[in-house]
C-alpha cells in the first residue's frame, strides 16, 4: 500500500513513522491515533487514484485541513491521512463577479488577503484563520463571528469539486447564483465533514470591503437587554451590524487570568458584556464629516448615548483606532485557549433562537449545580446568531456524570427548540449526541445516503453516523 501511494504522489510526500507526529492528535489533545500513512496530493487526479486505491482494498481514508476541529473529526487509528495542505493554489479572483476559486488547501487568512488586495473580502472569520483550510470550514459547515451579516459557509459557497470514495470527480463548480437542476448536492457535500467525498475545491462568494468599522464593548443589564441593543443598531445602519459577541463576567475574568498583560473592558467589572461591530461600505457613512467624526461611528454612539440615558446599557466603550479594536477582538478570539486551560471540560457548541438564549443559560445553570455541585461555566456566545460556546469545568472526574451533564444540555437545547450542534460539527465526541437525539427518520436517511455514496465505509468511519 505505501508503495502504491508513494507511486502517486512521490515518496516525499507519504509521511510514515514518527514523521506523522503532527498529524497523530487533533488540536484539544483530547484524541490521539497512529495512522496508516499519511499522504499529500497536489492534484485533484492525485485525490482520484487514492480513492480509488483505497476503495479497491477497503481502506480507510480519512481527509485532514488544518485539524483545528473541536469534536474528534479526524481521528484515524490505522488509516490513511489525507492532507490536502499542497492543493493550495488561489486559482482565480474575479471582483467583477465577487468569487474566488480556490483549492482546499488554501488557508482561510491567505484568501482574506488575496480578497483583500481586490477591495473584497471573504467574510468567514474565527480564532483559527490562520490554520483553518477552506476544504476543513466547508466540511464542517464553520459560522465563526460575522454569521449574523454574511450567513454561514453554506451561505458563501456557489460550486464545489469533490472526488467520491469511488475515485470518480463529480464536477459541481458552479457560478451561478441560481440553479436548480435537481438535488442540492453541494449541499449536502458541506457540513459531511468528509464522509461522503472529499473537496479539492470550491466556488466562494465575496463581499465589498466596508470602508469603515464601528466597534465597541457595550456593558448590558440583561441579555433581552442587550437584544433590544442589537435591533436598535440594525434599524439605524440598515442591517451593517457583522458582530454581536457575549461575553460574561466569568469569561472576561477567565481572560484576564489567561493573559495576565490585557486590560479589562471596563473600569467596573459587568456581568454581561458585549462587542458590537459594525461594518459601512457606503461612501455616506465612511467618509469623515466637517467635524471629523466617521457617520458609522456617530450612528453606534448615538445609539449607544440614547440607551444609556435610558438605563438599557450600563456602559461602552467605542474603538477609536485600529488598536484599539483589535484588542477587543483579541479577547473575543482567545475563547478557545481560555476554555482549554483546565482539564478535563465538557465542551458543548448549541444553538437555540436568540431570544432563548437567556432562557437556556439560567435553566441549565441550575441543572450543572445539581448534577456537579461546584462545576464552573465558561460561556461565550455569536449572540447575534443565537450560538452558544458552552463549556463545563466538571468538579468530578467520572465519566458519567460528564455524560449526564452533556445530557442535561441536550434536554434544555431542544425543548427550547434548538440543536445540539450549531458550528463544530459532529466528530467523534458527539456521536452520543445524535444517537440520544436525531430523528430517527433523519438519521435513516443518512445512513441509506452514506450507503450509497460510499458501501464500503472508507471515507472518514466512525464521524458523524452513530452505530
Amino acid at each position: 500500500m505505501i508503495d502504491q501511494l508513494e507511486a502517486i504522489v512521490g515518496k516525499a510526500n507519504v509521511a510514515t513513522g514518527g514523521d506523522m507526529a503532527r498529524w497523530s492528535r487533533d488540536w484539544t489533545g483530547v484524541y490521539t491515533w497512529e495512522p496508516l500513512a499519511v499522504v499529500r496530493p497536489s492534484s485533484t487526479a492525485e485525490v482520484s487514484a487514492i480513492l480509488r486505491l483505497a476503495n479497491d482494498t477497503g481502506t480507510k481514508i480519512v481527509p485532514v485541513s488544518g485539524n483545528t476541529g473541536l469534536a474528534g473529526g479526524t481521528r484515524a487509528e490505522g488509516a490513511i491521512m489525507l492532507s490536502l495542505d499542497r492543493m493550495n493554489r488561489i486559482r482565480e479572483i474575479r471582483p467583477a463577479a465577487r468569487i474566488a476559486i480556490v483549492e482546499a488547501g488554501v488557508i482561510l487568512s491567505s484568501l482574506h488577503d488575496a480578497a483583500d488586495a481586490e477591495g473584497l473580502i471573504f467574510p468567514l472569520t474565527f480564532g483559527a484563520r490562520g490554520s483553518t483550510m477552506v476544504g476543513g470550514f466547508l466540511s464542517t459547515n464553520a459560522g465563526g463571528s460575522n454569521v449574523l451579516r454574511y450567513g454561514n459557509t453554506r451561505d458563501l459557497c456557489l460550486g464545489l469539486e469533490v472526488v467520491l470514495p469511488s475515485g470518480e470527480v463529480m464536477d459541481l463548480m458552479s457560478e451561478l447564483h441560481k440553479d436548480n437542476s435537481g438535488y442540492n448536492l453541494r449541499h449536502l457535500m458541506i457540513g459531511a465533514e468528509g464522509t461522503l467525498g472529499i473537496i479539492t475545491a470550491a466556488v466562494l462568494k465575496l463581499a465589498p470591503k466596508p470602508r469603515a468599522y464601528a466597534t465597541a464593548m457595550v456593558a448590558a443589564p440583561s441579555l433581552d437587554q442587550a437584544l433590544s441593543l442589537l435591533n436598535r443598531l440594525q434599524e439605524a445602519t440598515g442591517g451593517g451590524v457583522e458582530a454581536f459577541e457575549y461575553m460574561p463576567r466569568a469569561y472576561i475574568e477567565g481572560h484576564l487570568a489567561k493573559f495576565p498583560q490585557a486590560k479589562a473592558p471596563f473600569e467596573a467589572m459587568h456581568d454581561i458584556n458585549i462587542l458590537v461591530e459594525v461594518g459601512a461600505t457606503a461612501p455616506r457613512d465612511c467618509l469623515p464629516g466637517p467635524d471629523g467624526r466617521v457617520p458609522v461611528s456617530a450612528y453606534l454612539e448615538e445609539v449607544l448615548e440614547q440607551m444609556f440615558e435610558g438605563g438599557a446599557i450600563l456602559d461602552a466603550v467605542v474603538a477609536q483606532s485600529q488598536a484599539q479594536r483589535a484588542e477587543m477582538w483579541e479577547r473575543r478570539e482567545a475563547a478557545a485557549e481560555i476554555a482549554m486551560a483546565h482539564k478535563p471540560i465538557v465542551n458543548n457548541d448549541i444553538a437555540v433562537p436568540l431570544d432563548k438564549v437567556a432562557n437556556f443559560l439560567d435553566r441549565i445553570h441550575g441543572r450543572l449545580n445539581r448534577l456537579d455541585a461546584g462545576a464552573k461555566e465558561l460561556i461565550v456566545s455569536h449572540l447575534g446568531d443565537g450560538n452558544v460556546h458552552y463549556t463545563v469545568w466538571p468538579v468530578s472526574q467520572d465519566p458519567a456524570v460528564h455524560d449526564a451533564i452533556m445530557e442535561a444540555v441536550e434536554d434544555v437545547v431542544l425543548d427550547l427548540g434548538g440543536s445540539f450542534s450549531a458550528e463544530h460539527g459532529i466528530g467523534t465526541s458527539k456521536l452520543p449526541s445524535m444517537a440520544r437525539r436525531k430523528n430517527k427518520v433523519a438519521l435513516s436517511v443518512m445512513r441509506a445516503i452514506k450507503s450509497a455514496l460510499d458501501p464500503k465505509g472508507i471515507l472518514n468511519p466512525g464521524k458523524v453516523l452513530p452505530d
